[in-house]
């Protein structure tokens, strides 16, 4: 039986760009010559991107199309789109046309050539500022460093799933998606094909500094414990300056310039409140992701779905 592609792309008030993206990936996936199916996840636009998915739905069967109730966030719709996938192969991409659908084909090739996941890494970033491309380093580098993962550094959601781990990755139970760190989990041999990408077509980003300090949170926080153990590492500092302070006002009342009883107390005190509230922050975060995953909501709710 000849093998499948199922290419899923998150969609979030895209109205300007996800016709073009349309256009320009159909082509693509035909040029490869193998059968393809193309699932856009609409995460509740408040534009007319719902009617231009439903349009292109109905003028070809290959384009389908999911719609969140509401916006649940771009990885629950990365992970329903691989939820509805039929492909031996799904390759995840934004609608921006920031990553090249040309890459897809050099993807599809090592995909042949035997590895089970494929990260399109940039040699290059145009229209982004420095700000943005040495804070997406620099936070790949630190999860990694917390993790113990080996998370691609130029690499973003643009990457190609074997079969195989899109059954993994959908057999995950916890609610906290972050695909790139679950899939450096999962293993598997991986390649990496490069990419240059480009500007924006049209509109404006919505990754938001809420949503990437979101993001973050949902990569470190449910891959490592490491940040608990930040709390001992506080604990011993405060106590290591707390001693040297005391050796010091000891030093000075026996030289008879002694300080004052507050300045005993006020640094003392402030330390431990420090401390204690910090101990209570770091717990209380676990706790509200051990919370989420209590609940066994559904990570996202479906409105309407078009040619499945």
């Amino acid at each position: 039986m000849e093998k499948l592609l199922s290419v899923v792309t998150p969609v979030f008030n895209e109205e300007d760009c996800i016709g073009l993206f349309f256009d320009k990936i159909i082509p693509v996936m035909e040029k490869i010559g193998m059968p393809f199916e193309v699932i856009a996840v609409n995460d509740g636009s408040a534009d007319a991107t719902e009617s231009i998915i439903k349009s292109y739905c109905e003028k070809d069967k290959r384009i389908k199309g999911v719609t969140f109730s509401r916006n649940f966030g771009q990885m629950q719709a990365i992970f329903c789109g691989l939820e509805k996938s039929r492909g031996d192969a799904v390759i995840v991409l934004d609608s921006d046309l920031q990553d090249s659908p040309e890459t897809i084909v050099a993807m599809v090739e090592k995909w042949q050539e035997g590895y089970h996941v494929v990260n399109a890494c940039r040699t290059e970033r145009k229209g982004e500022s420095f700000f943005k491309k040495f804070t997406a380093k620099a936070f790949i580098g630190i999860t990694n460093r917390l993790s113990g993962l080996k998370m691609p550094l130029d690499s973003g959601e643009f990457k190609l799933y074997d079969r195989k781990i899109v059954n993994a990755i959908i057999s995950l139970p916890e609610r906290a998606r972050y695909l790139r760190a679950q899939t450096a989990w999962l293993g598997f041999k991986q390649a990496n094909v490069y990419f240059e990408r480009e500007r924006r077509v049209a509109g404006k980003t919505k990754y938001s500094l809420k949503k990437m300090l979101r993001l973050a949170e949902n990569a470190i926080v449910p891959n490592s414990p490491k940040l608990l153990g930040i709390t001992k590492i506080i604990a011993l500092s405060v106590g290591f300056c707390s001693f040297a302070a005391f050796v010091a006002f000891i030093v000075l009342a026996a030289i008879g310039k002694g300080l004052p009883l507050s300045a005993w107390l006020f640094p003392s005190i402030g330390a431990a409140t420090s401390m204690i509230m910090l101990s209570n922050a770091l717990t209380d975060k676990y706790l509200a992701y051990m919370y989420e995953d209590i609940k066994k909501r559904p990570i996202y709710v479906e409105q309407d779905s078009y040619n499945f």
